[in-house]
């Protein structure tokens, strides 16, 4: 036991210490932070990082962007898992074993980044928003968690008995299947929550106004701008501009890191509930 509370605490400082040094890097003044003396600790406290970022519109119009991209997204995403989830679930659905393979023949072969352009570009999406919503809507990985979750927790006489009362199928989906997928919706969810908000890169390909750009990708930009100061003005303005962009580095992070780590904790409970289902028997 020793060993493994040594163990435990050796990772969790792995994970924490970096953490610590980026928030209090945000805490920071420009200068502490330039100069590279913030360890764990805020070096003479500052809040003109989160100043400078929450008063940018850009990072308040990203950041509405990319909760309706999350929000909207996750919900489909969910919902059409559970629906290719469910019936692929059913020991008496005719062709299971097949749509099983197609759909895992997914994951390990896809048509690559032009192709699928191509085919955001036919439908008609690019520069809206379908284009963050519907191309990656479905994870295979998560199809077959939830297939997995449905076939081994939910037993066929609930099914039957469903059947008996003359439920059909979306009825049984509605009122047997989900509300004792409680866990495996939660898990989903956040799975797919996580993905689409950290998500930058089918922005960057599909997208062209400003006004749609989820905050990752307006994060990115303003980085670089920040950074790329260019030859114009003196070397003291362009000392001040590395500083603060050094310091809006960690700013940043922190402000696109605190929808996740609000999220986490509602649904930590079904996470739990999902690790013990099973793990007791008789």
């Amino acid at each position: 036991m020793v060993v493994v509370y040594v163990l435990l605490v050796t990772f969790s400082l792995i994970v924490l210490v970096p953490l610590l040094n980026i928030v209090a890097s945000s805490f920071s003044s420009p200068g502490a932070v330039s100069g590279g003396r913030v360890t764990l600790w805020p070096v003479e406290p500052s809040l003109r990082g989160y100043e400078i970022t929450l008063s940018d519109p850009q990072i308040l119009r990203g950041f509405a962007n990319s909760l309706f991209y999350t929000g909207v997204g996750t919900l489909i995403s969910v919902v059409l898992t559970l629906a290719i989830a469910y019936p692929l679930s059913r020991r008496t659905f005719v062709g299971r074993r097949t749509l099983t393979l197609a759909v895992v023949f997914t994951m390990l072969f896809t048509g690559g980044l032009i192709p699928t352009y191509l085919v955001v570009q036919s439908l008609g999406m690019l520069d809206t928003r379908w284009a963050l919503l519907l191309p990656q809507a479905v994870g295979v990985w998560q199809v077959i968690i939830a297939t997995t979750y449905l076939r081994q927790s939910i037993p066929d006489e609930l099914y039957e008995a469903a059947m008996i009362d003359g439920a059909s199928d979306l009825r049984i989906l509605w009122s047997v299947v989900l509300p004792l997928a409680k866990p495996l919706i939660a898990v989903v969810a956040l799975m797919y929550a996580i993905i689409q908000w950290n998500s930058y890169f089918d922005a960057l390909l599909y997208l062209r106004s400003d006004d749609l750009y989820p905050l990752q990708l307006v994060l990115r930009n303003i980085l670089i701008l920040n950074t790329g100061a260019g030859s114009s003005g003196d070397v003291a303005s362009q000392l001040e501009r590395q500083q603060l962009a050094d310091l809006l580095k960690y700013s940043l992070v922190v402000v696109s890191t605190v929808p996740v780590l609000l999220i986490y904790p509602l649904v930590a409970r079904y996470f739990t509930k999902g690790l013990l289902i099973g793990a007791v028997k008789g």
